[in-house]
Parts: C-alpha cells; sequence; structure tokens
C-alpha cells in the first residue's frame, strides 16, 4: 500500500529528528574520540529514506520542499556533524543525477543513490577559484583531467564521487561521476587529519592525465550558470552552525540556562530567515552565512562558560561541539565568507550583530 505523498513528506522530517536525537547524536562523542562513522548511522539514515531527499517526485523522489530539506539537514547536522557533513556531499551528486542529460548514467546510478544503496561524495573545489585548480581538456570520446582537489570527503565511505573541472577552451564546468572502489593510477590520494571532525576520512586529489569518457559525464554547464547555483550550496551548508546552535541550546535548557538558551535561538532563527531570504542575492548570503558561523561559535562559548572546567574535558560534548563550531568557519567556505569572518571576529564587540 503506498503512502501518501504528504505523509510520506513529514515522515521523513519525523525521521531526521528521531535519527539525529536517538542514533546520531549519543554516538558523537565516540565518533569524534575514534575518526570513524559506523555503518549503522548509514543504515539508519538509508532505511528512513533520508539519502533521496533532494530527488523531484519525477524521478521517484519525495517532491520536497526546499524549507523541508533544510529542516531535515539542519536537525540532522544537530547529531552527529562528521556524519552529516558526508551526508550532504550526496545529495549534490543525487541532483546532478536527476537532471542529467545523460540518460544512460542516470538510469544506471540515480536509484541506487536516492536509496542510499551508492553513497556519494563531491569534488567542486577544484573548479570554483580562478584560475582553476582542476582543468578538463577535449580528448576523442571524452575528456582528459588534470588538477588538484584541495578537500575531498569521504574517503573510504562513499562509492561514487563527482568531479569538476573547467575546460580550458570555453571555460565550461564540465562534471564526471567516477567509481572509487577501485585505485587509479592517475589519482594520487593524500590523507588529511583534522583536528576536527577528522570521521569524514578528507583527503587531498591530485589528479594526473585522467581520461574519463563521455558516458560519465553528468553535466557540462556554462561558467556563469555553475556559479549560479553555488548559492544552493551555500545555503545548505548555513545549516551545519544552525544545527550545532540546536544541540547546544538543548544542552543549556538542561543544564539550568534556559534565557542563554532562549537568546541563542531567537538569533538563530533571524539568522535563518536571512538565509533563505538571500538565496538569490551572493553578497546577502555570504553576509547571513558568516553571521551563522558566528553564532555557532557564539553558542559553543556559552556551553562551555555555563558547564564549567567540566566542559573542557575532551569528549565531553561543549568541548566537541566548539571544535565544530570552529569547524564550521572553514568547510565549505569561500574567500570572500572568510574574509568576512576575520573582520567580523577583529572587530569591536558593538560592530556586528548576528
Amino acid at each position: 500500500m503506498s503512502i501518501d505523498p504528504e505523509a510520506r513528506r513529514a515522515q521523513l522530517v519525523e525521521s531526521a529528528y528521531r535519527i539525529a536525537d536517538d542514533v546520531l547524536f549519543p554516538a558523537a562523542a565516540e565518533v569524534d574520540r575514534t575518526g570513524s562513522i559506523p555503518d549503522s548511522h548509514w543504515t539508519a539514515i538509508a532505511d528512513a529514506g533520508l539519502f533521496g531527499i533532494a530527488a523531484p517526485v519525477e524521478s521517484g523522489g519525495p517532491g520536497l520542499e526546499l524549507y523541508q530539506v533544510l529542516e531535515i539537514q539542519e536537525v540532522m547536522a544537530s547529531g552527529c556533524l562528521p556524519t552529516v557533513f558526508t551526508w550532504l556531499q550526496h545529495h549534490g551528486v543525487v541532483i546532478s543525477l536527476a537532471g542529467t542529460p545523460n540518460a544512460l548514467l542516470r538510469d544506471e546510478l540515480l536509484a541506487p543513490t536516492m536509496t542510499g544503496e551508492l553513497r556519494a561524495g563531491v569534488a567542486y573545489a577544484g573548479a570554483v577559484p580562478t584560475p582553476p585548480r582542476m582543468r578538463a581538456t577535449r580528448v576523442d570520446g571524452g575528456w582528459r583531467l588534470n588538477g588538484y582537489a584541495p578537500f575531498v570527503s569521504g574517503w573510504g565511505v562513499i562509492d561514487l564521487l563527482q568531479i569538476s573541472a573547467r575546460d580550458v577552451d570555453s571555460d565550461d564546468v564540465i562534471a564526471a561521476i567516477l567509481p572509487v572502489d577501485q585505485p587509479s593510477p592517475e589519482i594520487a590520494m593524500t590523507p588529511l587529519h583534522l583536528g576536527v571532525a577528522d570521521a569524514t576520512r578528507t583527503v587531498a586529489l591530485a589528479v594526473d592525465d585522467l581520461v574519463v569518457p563521455d558516458d560519465r559525464i553528468v553535466s557540462r554547464v556554462g561558467h556563469a550558470d555553475f556559479f549560479a547555483t553555488q548559492n544552493i550550496g551555500l545555503r545548505i551548508n548555513g545549516t551545519l552552525p544552525l544545527g550545532l546552535v540546536r544541540r547546544c541550546t538543548a544542552i543549556l535548557d538542561e543544564i539550568g540556562h534556559s534565557t542563554a538558551a532562549r537568546g541563542l535561538r531567537e538569533r538563530g532563527s533571524a539568522v535563518r530567515v536571512r538565509l533563505d531570504a538571500a538565496i538569490t542575492d551572493h553578497d546577502a548570503l555570504i553576509d547571513a552565512r558568516a553571521a551563522g558561523a558566528q553564532l555557532a561559535v557564539d553558542a559553543a562559548a556559552a556551553l562551555i562558560a555555563a558547564d564549567g572546567g567540566r566542559g573542557l574535558l575532551r569528549g565531553a560534548h561543549p568541548e566537541r561541539l566548539a571544535r565544530e563550531a570552529m569547524f564550521t568557519l572553514v568547510a565549505a567556505s569561500r574567500p570572500q565568507l572568510k574574509d568576512l569572518l576575520v573582520e567580523r571576529f577583529s572587530a569591536r564587540p558593538d560592530a556586528h550583530t548576528p
């Protein structure tokens, strides 16, 4: 018996709250300590249908509104940041496959990525800067990729990688989806050991004359169109600091600091409104994204101050959340965002109030 579409969407949102609070958060300290995300996390997320939340109805997806997708992602981020940061990358690949003109690639990979049978990650960063770090050159039957992707999360966790590069001739952005289960002599992988969220299994990739056939190309878009879509990614990444604020305020409530928790929640609501209002305004979105990251740092600092010395013990929730708040300052960032955060943190205390 098929479930009513509206009930299905409500069920997905409810599942996110349950998994964040009952599955992810209780294990977050252990994930941080071991640097490893348990398979049971991925099973719970897959069983709840949360790998396919970004897929449109016409592709078999739930047809969630953007605000529902963002709510799910924000709530999940309050559970375990390394798990959710790795999982967030997956949705970009689902969206690419759902919209690709490459029907054979879509038919092969979309369904198993929507169910979580295949987990996916992305390497966009090589195509973002100018000049780009990752370049694509047209060859017979495909493209030759050369360059560097400085931060790629999920290595050893993901099955597929969507890698983007800029065409040396047209500056179009070429995106390919590759399996990562077999070593390739054209790809050199260097593990990066992070002081926080090390369980994201982040690596740097150097690509040397990797030839990708046309049947692995998921998209080719103009340079301007590629950057126009980056606003959605910025908004999605804004769910990470707001998720941390949710968790910090919940703990503040538990330890008797409800007034502080209420004030931080009000600031979080204001940031959320700014993020949503700025979805088509890149500069305003960057400003709101900076406000969110600054708020996460403030919330974690308030929690440590409230909890006292025990909050500094390695593995304590306040200590871990403080490090994770720092992660949101730089993860999935852009030079403009970094500059704005430097300005905010070095300004007079009354100069900026997110």
